[in-house]
């Protein structure tokens, strides 16, 4: 089962009615350009804007981007029929993950149910045959304990002080209801992958899943000026068996997926409508038929997502290029696959399809890392493109 990417179900259900932008690969220019999308085609905007970033860092950016005149470089259509790996022509463009020089952040622990699954990771010592017994111990302990909980507030510190009494704290409950939120680094700018790429896993991990996420859109000066569809693909075995292997299990080649593009917030897409979003997840097995659905509310969120972009990026911390933030995830997959009891992992050649109402789908094949494309177009390599393209100086 090849990886498709239909047109209807790649855009918002309202199509191009909201301010769509996001990168294409040309291969005429031998680099990347930032593109609006309209309902005639898509426009290479980058004489305007030479990066995602300038565009972001506008005061109006939508307003900017809807008034930026630019070359139409091909349909919306044709462009993305190109964009999968495996049926991709060379000598015609492709859409590309819609960030680059921003930073690629995440905030973890966001949601009560991937805060139980990170404390059964833990406990589990990342072993997938223990977590079922692990589970229904952690869930009797303290299930509906951190269900409505706020972080921080003088309820979060007193069952933090009671479960330290009988022994069970965890560093993720910390991060989960505790004052301070997990911020960390998910990638480096432009090492994200798109719609339609292969996403990496390592092949040393036996415990794995998806998890489908929206990702803020955060200028220099800290505005959200939009947002977009992540994966951020997680290793559940190398976190489970240490913390500080967090890096190593968030961190390797194609294991980013953002996309399949920026929606900017304008008079009919804002903030509001990130916090009423509903984020769908469904894994089809292209080996042994498996299917996997779920969902994620983003009203069930334990912190507004404004707070996490200013625990992110403020007085105490800058981005000059902006940062996307992935916002978390609750939906933390424990359907049996392989065997009873040993909870969902990927297998090679999954299909991930993460979609939202008013931000589209965002489509990805699950691959190794060391067999996805080699990350070789970096920061270096767009300044010195946009320089031979007389778009920077």
């Amino acid at each position: 089962m090849p990886l498709e990417l239909d047109p209807r179900e790649t855009l918002p259900a309202d199509g191009f009615a909201g301010t769509l932008v996001g990168r294409v690969w040309r291969p005429d220019v031998s680099g990347p350009s930032v593109v609006a999308l309209r309902a005639d085609g898509v426009y290479d905007i980058t004489a305007a804007f030479p990066t995602m970033a300038d565009l972001c860092e506008e005061h109006a950016p939508a307003a900017a981007a809807r008034d930026a005149r630019g070359e139409r470089i091909g349909d919306f259509a044709a462009i993305l029929a190109n964009t999968p790996e495996h049926r991709r022509a060379p000598d015609a463009p492709w859409f590309l993950a819609p960030t680059d020089l921003q930073a690629l952040k995440a905030a973890g622990v966001t949601f009560a149910v991937s805060l139980l699954e990170r404390v059964i990771e833990e406990q589990a010592r990342g072993a997938p045959e223990r977590a079922a017994a692990v589970r229904a111990d952690v869930e009797a302990a303290i299930g509906g304990a951190v269900a409505n909980l706020k972080p921080g507030s003088p309820e979060a510190m007193e069952l933090k002080k009671l479960l330290q009494d009988k022994g069970l704290w965890s560093q993720y409950l910390e991060v989960g209801i505790g004052p301070d939120a997990e911020i960390f680094t998910k990638a480096q700018p432009m090492a994200a992958v798109g719609t339609g790429a292969g996403i990496g896993i390592l092949a040393a991990s036996s415990w794995n899943n998806p998890e489908p996420e929206i990702v803020l859109i955060v200028n220099a000066r800290g505005a959200i000026v939009g947002a977009t569809l992540g994966n951020d693909v997680n290793l559940r075995d190398l976190e489970g068996r240490s913390a500080l292997l967090l890096s190593k299990a968030k961190d390797n080649n194609a294991s980013a997926s953002i996309g399949p593009f920026i929606r900017l917030f304008d008079d009919g897409f804002s903030l509001d409508d990130v916090r009423r979003a509903h984020v769908t997840l469904v894994v089809e097995g292209t080996d042994d038929g498996f299917r996997l659905d779920g969902s994620s509310a983003m009203a069930k969120i334990s912190r507004d997502p404004a707070q996490l972009v200013a625990e992110m990026l403020g007085p105490h911390h800058q981005y000059p290029d902006g940062a996307a933030l992935y916002l978390g995830t609750m939906f933390a997959p424990i359907k049996d696959r392989d065997a009873p009891g040993q909870g969902f992992t990927h297998h090679i050649g999954d299909i991930v399809t993460i979609a939202s109402e008013k931000l589209g789908a965002l489509v990805n094949e699950v691959t190794l890392a060391d067999r996805a494309p080699r990350w070789t177009f970096g920061v270096g390599a767009l300044m010195r493109n946009l320089a031979r393209r007389g778009l920077v100086q």
